[in-house]
């Protein structure tokens, strides 16, 4: 089984480059199911309920998400009733949604969960506990993916190695650069500490550098404004063992228009 895990997808260059370039992508690398994070795709920040069904339709089968999902307020009318849209796990419970979903794909069943960190961003569950529970309560996959995202390097990889062996791969997003740090953990969970994002190719973290830099330089409030120009697409295509259910290889993907 492959499957193909896409960098945060931001704004309109990185949804034109899902839907330039998606379906000839699974075609040529024959892949089984695709999960992106979509959590940008709305104007850098959320995603709208149109956005959300143009990924699909361009062929992602589950978005993620982070800390910016709830920025629209639209959000909050329709992912209830879109299990393929996830928010973290562990954020506040009293929000609408879902933090995992159960596939069956090629005669496997395959969970996907989203998690959120808690190192240098705003308040959530511990996201152990909240994983635990999960574990707990819910029948076990053939195939577990985790999308963790958070901002610290080491509080991804200490989560992905207190669960390797249990859990099939986690992948990092959030800090929208891909990292060259794939590797399997000894016991056989793939990981990777960032997806990097799929965008503007010439901006900071897909922002106009311009907006960045006067902020920076000023200390002063600026809006910020997707970048245009050429874009880059970011993932990881994990291929998996059909008999053992481990993964065999982690291949960062990293193109640029």
């Amino acid at each position: 089984m492959k499957i193909l895990m896409i960098g945060d997808i931001y704004g309109s260059k990185g949804r034109e480059l899902v839907s330039k370039y998606l379906q000839s992508f699974k075609s040529d690398n024959s892949i089984d199911l695709v999960i992106a994070n979509g959590e940008n795709v709305t104007h850098g920040k959320s995603i709208s309920k149109k956005h959300f069904e143009g990924l699909l339709k361009d062929g992602v089968d589950v978005v993620t998400s982070g800390n910016h999902i709830f920025k629209l307020p639209e959000v909050l009318s329709y992912i209830e009733s879109s299990p393929k849209l996830l928010k973290p796990l562990n954020i506040n419970p009293f929000t609408p949604g879902h933090g995992t979903i159960l596939l069956k794909i090629k005669d496997k069943t395959v969970r996907v969960t989203n998690l959120i960190g808690r190192s240098f961003m705003e308040p959530a569950e511990n996201p152990y506990f909240a994983f635990d529970n999960l574990l707990k309560n819910h029948p076990q996959a053939n195939i577990h993916l985790v999308d963790f995202h958070a901002e610290a390097s080491a509080e991804k990889m200490a989560f992905a190695w207190n669960y390797d062996g249990v859990i099939t791969a986690l992948v990092g997003t959030h800090t929208h650069v891909q990292t060259a740090d794939e590797q399997i953990l000894p016991k056989g969970t793939g990981y990777i500490t960032d997806l990097g994002m799929t965008g503007p190719a010439n901006s900071i973290i897909g922002v106009e550098p311009e907006n960045v830099i006067y902020k920076e330089k000023t200390g002063l409030p600026t809006k910020f404004h997707p970048a245009g120009g050429p874009g880059q697409f970011c993932g990881v295509i994990i291929t998996i063992n059909e008999v053992t259910d481990k993964v065999e290889t982690l291949n960062r993907v990293f193109v640029k228009e």
